[in-house]
């Protein structure tokens, strides 16, 4: 049984899709960002770095997107979200998926968490300005030359899909309209009408319900 720590609106919905995906059997547990609950003891002892995602596996915890998807698709090899042969193909979706991590996060953060990279508030401020230009052009480079279509790496489905949807999620709230990207926008439908993209998102959408109501409500 393997444990995924998310948050709903990060990075880690791209690990929740692959688990929903993989058929692997998997608890997903939510981290109450808004109570700080990555920066309590009980879970900086799971990822001192006090972020998700983190997936408790049989041998240990895993961080980081980038090793958490890899380790998915190779965790259930039956499954095909990687193509594990020949090492080229792998090295192609580990590339962009580490554009995604590197380039495309990063990006998305200056508009969010500047504060880890300036104290200044004119330097906050300005970090943010540029989020819905550096977010473009990102972008523009995904749908122009690495987004083969009508998958990352064409016709063939892999944990390079939900990393690209996550941070397509994160568009609009960026200031960067998704339809400026066609192939990027039919990406994001396709991955919508996916069952384990659904699963994923009725799980996260009900934790963070509950997290609003009541306590006396939300006992049990």
């Amino acid at each position: 049984m393997y444990t995924l720590f998310f948050a709903p609106g990060t990075c880690s919905l791209a690990s929740h899709i692959a688990l929903e995906e993989s058929g692997l059997p998997f608890t997903a547990q939510r981290v109450d960002f808004a109570k700080n609950e990555q920066r309590s003891p009980a879970f900086l002892q799971l990822n001192p770095k006090g972020r998700v995602p983190a997936l408790r596996t049989p041998d240990g915890i895993l961080t980081e997107t980038l090793a958490i998807l890899a380790f998915i698709a190779q965790t259930a090899p039956e499954r095909q979200l990687a193509p594990l042969d020949p090492p080229f193909a792998f090295a192609q979706m580990q590339a962009f998926n580490t554009f995604l991590a590197a380039t495309v996060h990063v990006a998305h953060a200056h508009g969010r968490r500047g504060s880890r990279w300036a104290d200044a508030p004119a330097s906050l401020a300005d970090m943010k300005a540029k989020v819905p230009h550096t977010m473009g052009e990102n972008f523009a480079l995904i749908e122009h030359g690495m987004l083969q279509g009508p998958w990352v790496l064409g016709e063939r489905y892999s944990v390079a899909d939900p990393y690209l949807f996550t941070m397509a999620g994160w568009l609009e709230s960026d200031g960067v309209e998704i339809a400026r990207f066609p192939k990027v926008h039919d990406h994001f439908r396709r991955m919508h009408e996916r069952p384990a993209v659904q699963r994923a998102l009725a799980t996260e959408q009900a934790s963070a319900t509950a997290a609003l109501m009541p306590k006396t409500m939300n006992t049990v």
